[in-house]
């Protein structure tokens, strides 16, 4: 097909459909291309004026973006695949604020393809299939590849995920596909097989201070209108909770509080009234943090479901990442509930599933539901102390062989071993014999608790032994 339009003897207006498809691709190709007019640029530097700070502030190139050196740092797989314009397809998760979306933005300025975005909130199957023919074109007739840039992808639906399939399989498309949910869980199993999973991480005190100092001096931030005191830093990177774009957020809500009251340096009071929903003193790398988790733990371990409930609510006003609550949750479960309550841990397990899934604020009722739980639970700590005792003859003792009638029955001689009796041939399920190593006595490692399943199982245990021992 002649890109060139044809001359009619009838009239210049009368077009052939050929002149139709010739300028329907020319006007394609300078779409493609990102060629910007006049006005066009005018507007961007007008929009890039009135943007928030967070927007106006965000990296333009790897070298700008602060944190997460183990997923796009010198030498990584990721950084050379953008660095060589070689990329594959990704999935990228972590949570707010720590870089997902803007390294994509990074990805597409300096991109030799084609980059579409295509929301996962309001788009389709058909715009997809549709970004996905575009594609195919590209590839097919200038060899440009196309890269597509989901964000939150967790929340296309199976259908969604599946069109996308044949297309990032075939590498008419290369995936970027960012999400704050584990994608293991939340993904197709089947295109995260075609993808590389790359895991961002909370962004560290130091990286958000880096961020912050950044802004206050850049030409495209505040450019050094502002100063700020340590104390009023402190505070901005404790309500930020890792999250850059937070961070900025407060920042520029500071800096307008101090210019409304002709103020060139932001300070606590300003941070405070910036954010009023929020309290302060709560360091999260500091020693009220430990305090505070330290009440809270000694106060489910003393089965004060109050005091829980009251230090828990300290933790969640502050600021404190409710996985990190959870998991203390979790490790309690087993560490002084334990077998006094095996219900405990299955609790535990998911408030922390609610806590990674759902987040704030809707999952500090399962916090708290788990927390009281924990607090109202019999008590055990027999896990803890059966483990430890049992690592400590393992390596310090010597080593013990294992009882010939245990040992694995699948090799040359097997026969020749004493026979094994079987549980389950018992009526009651039980049958009395040796399993501990010579040299080690019932009792040696696990001392059962007094309270709750534990002392009824132990009891029952403990019968079933005495009467099959008469």
């Amino acid at each position: 097909m002649s890109c060139q339009l044809s001359s009619s003897p009838l009239s210049p207006f009368l077009w052939t459909w050929q002149d139709t498809c010739a300028v329907v691709f020319y006007l394609a190709l300078l779409y493609n291309s990102g060629m910007d007019n006049l006005f066009t640029t005018q507007q961007k530097a007008t929009l890039f004026q009135v943007a928030p700070l967070a927007v106006r502030m965000r990296p333009c190139n790897l070298d700008e973006l602060v944190g997460q050196s183990q997923a796009v740092g010198a030498g990584t797989w990721l950084r050379s695949a953008i660095e060589n314009d070689r990329l594959s397809s990704i999935i990228i998760f972590g949570p707010a604020g720590t870089g997902k979306t803007t390294l994509a933005r990074i990805i597409a300025s300096v991109t030799h393809a084609n980059f579409r975005e295509v929301s996962a909130v309001s788009g389709g199957v058909a715009d997809l299939r549709q970004v996905i023919e575009t594609a195919t074109l590209d590839l097919t007739l200038s060899g440009i590849r196309t890269i597509l840039f989901v964000d939150e992808i967790h929340r296309f639906s199976r259908s969604q995920q599946d069109a996308l399939l044949h297309a990032v399989e075939d590498r008419v498309l290369v995936l970027i596909g960012a999400t704050t949910e584990n994608p293991f869980f939340e993904v197709n199993t089947a295109l995260l097989s075609r993808s590389r999973v790359i895991e961002f991480y909370e962004l560290s005190d130091t990286d958000i201070e880096a961020v912050v100092h950044a802004a206050l001096i850049d030409e495209r931030g505040l450019k050094s209108a502002f100063t700020i005191t340590p104390e009023a830093l402190r505070a901005i990177v404790t309500l930020s909770g890792g999250d850059a774009r937070a961070a900025l957020s407060i920042l520029e809500m500071a800096c307008d509080v101090a210019a409304a009251d002709a103020l060139d340096e932001v300070g606590i009071e300003q941070v405070r009234d910036a954010s009023p929903g929020r309290q302060l003193p709560y360091d999260k790398n500091g020693d009220v943090h430990y305090d505070v988790i330290s009440a809270f733990i000694k106060s489910m371990r003393g089965s004060d479901p109050d005091a829980a409930v009251y230090w828990l609510a300290r933790m969640i006003e502050g600021g404190e990442d409710p996985k990190f609550i959870a998991r203390r949750i979790l490790i309690f479960s087993s560490e002084d509930v334990g077998n006094a309550d095996p219900q405990a841990l299955l609790v535990a397990a998911a408030a922390f599933k609610a806590a990674e899934s759902i987040g704030y604020p809707e999952c500090q009722i399962n916090l708290s539901q788990a927390a009281i739980y924990m607090a109202l639970a019999p008590k055990s700590n027999s896990a803890v102390t059966a483990i430890m005792a049992a690592r400590g003859e393992v390596s310090k003792g010597p080593l013990r062989a294992v009882p010939n009638h245990l040992r694995d029955r699948h090799r040359p001689r097997a026969e020749n071993y004493p026979r094994y009796r079987y549980p389950h041939s018992d009526e009651r399920g039980f049958v009395e014999q040796q399993y501990l190593p010579d040299g080690l006595e019932r009792g040696a490692f696990y001392v059962p608790g007094e309270r709750g399943w534990e002392a009824y199982r132990s009891e029952a245990v403990e019968r079933d032994r005495q009467e099959q021992g008469d």
